[in-house]
Parts: C-alpha cells; structure tokens; sequence
C-alpha cells in the first residue's frame, strides 16, 4: 500500500535501490555490533548470486510485467509462487511432496481466487510480454526462497539477508540511475520521505530478514504457503486507507486461506 504511494513520486527501480540501501545500513548496524559478516569469500559470492536472482531479478521481472500488464494479472501470477516453491524444494532440497501439503496448497489457493476474482485477469496479446514477466518473477522468487534455505543450512540468517541485498543492487542500482535519467522524479515531502523509510526499514530489512528466517526454520514448501496471507492482508489495508471495495467472497477466501494455513503448520 505504501509502494502504491510512493512510486507515483519514484520510479520502481530507484524506489527499490533505496529500499535495498536503507535495508542494507539497517541490517549492517547490527551485524557490525555483533561481530562482522564472518563469511569466507566464497560465501559472500555465493549469498550475492542468491540475492541477485531474487532482489534483482525477480522483482525487475515483477516491475516490468506490472508495467506491461495490469495488477490483477500480477497479484494472480504472484498467488502461484507457492507451487513452484514447493517444486524447486523437492528438486533442489530433496523436500518431500506430501498429501497434507498439496491440500493446502490447494484450500488456500482456492481462498486467493475468492480474494482476487480470477474473472478480472486479462489475457489480450498486448500484455503477453508482461504476463510472461510476472511469471518469470514467480518463477524466480520461487527459486530464491528455495537457494536461501540451502545457503542458511551453514549461514547465519540475518548476515545472509544483508549479503543477500548486495546482489539485489547489483542489477537495481543501474536500472534506477536510468529511470531517474529518462523519467525523473516528483516532488519530495515528508510523507514520500516516511514512506521510502518504512518501506526501507520495515517492509525490507525486518520483513525480508523474517521471510528469510521462516525458510531458514520450516520446510521451504510449509513457509511458501504464508505468501497466501499476503493478498488478505493487502486487500484489508487497501480498503480500509485507500477506499478502495472489498471483494464479495473476501471472507469466504481469508477463511480459506486460514485453513490453508493451519493445515500447513500441522505439517
């Protein structure tokens, strides 16, 4: 909700370097405090080329396909995350398929489409690119939760989400000198300042740190399934700060979701 704000003042790319930045000094803060990094050179590169495929590339491919398609394609796109996490975990971590799993893949899956109608996705040829680039971010996302599992099997969690950011701007730091060059950028209050610092703070560093620890305690195809919250969660801020309707089956799919959840956490 504050991203939708904010990028009507920052392009998405620079917004996303300054979250990576602030996320960075954040986490760098207690890190420092605590002793340094303290991982091998190898480490540090291996950790930097997990963060690339999910802060760089995922969320460009999130950027552009949002651009290039409407929201509702990408907020149904995104809601596939969980399948492919629980693919690349039984590839890459040997994670096992189980029946519990799928059910409640599927009850909160059903649960999304009662949160976001599916009838509102388009798929006209002129947003083919950018539907296949907000499945290319899913994909991608996907694969990242599944790499920070492996990496934090030996790392500490929060040294990885620092080293993680780094490869994130490897690819977002250049994009954003180019969107400020061609686009520019609006005017700057306090509130747009607010907003880049809780967006930075909050929903990078803590948030991101979280997400990282949840595949670094659960099995990665138990933590994919709390993405699901995430669509109830911002459908209720949306129409609670933004007036923005709630959908009519909205409580049927939070239940569902829950469920989902909770048959999840049984696992």
């Amino acid at each position: 909700m504050v991203s939708k704000v904010v990028m009507e003042v920052i392009p998405p790319f620079a917004l996303l370097s300054l979250r990576l930045i602030l996320g960075t000094l954040s986490l760098w803060i207690i890190v420092a405090l605590s002793g340094g990094i303290g991982f091998s050179r190898k480490q540090i590169w291996q950790v930097i080329g997990v963060g690339w495929v999910g802060y760089g590339i995922s969320l460009g491919f999130q950027f552009v396909g949002t651009n290039l398609s409407t929201a509702s394609n990408g907020a149904l796109v995104t809601s596939s995350t969980p399948a492919f996490i629980i693919v690349f975990a039984s590839i890459i971590l040997r994670e096992p398929v189980t029946r519990r799993k799928l059910i409640a893949l599927g009850v909160s899956s059903l649960g999304v489409l009662a949160v976001i109608d599916p009838r509102s996705m388009e798929l006209s040829p002129s947003l083919f690119w950018g539907n296949l680039s907000l499945v290319a971010a899913a994909i991608t996302w996907a694969l990242y939760s599944v790499l920070i599992r492996k990496v934090t099997r030996d790392l500490d969690t929060l040294r990885v989400s620092l080293v993680a950011f780094w490869g994130g701007m490897l690819v977002t730091i250049p994009a954003g000198c180019w969107e400020i060059y061609r686009l520019g950028i609006g005017e700057i209050t306090p509130g747009v300042i607010w907003g880049v610092l809780f967006l930075g703070i909050i929903s990078t560093a803590l948030a991101m740190y979280l997400w990282n620890n949840a595949f670094a305690t659960l099995e990665a195809g138990v933590a994919s399934l709390t993405l699901f919250a995430q669509p109830v969660v911002g459908v209720s801020l949306g129409a609670i700060f933004l007036n923005e309707p709630l959908p009519p089956l909205f409580l049927i799919g939070g239940a569902l979701i829950c469920v989902g959840l909770w048959l999840a956490a049984k696992e």
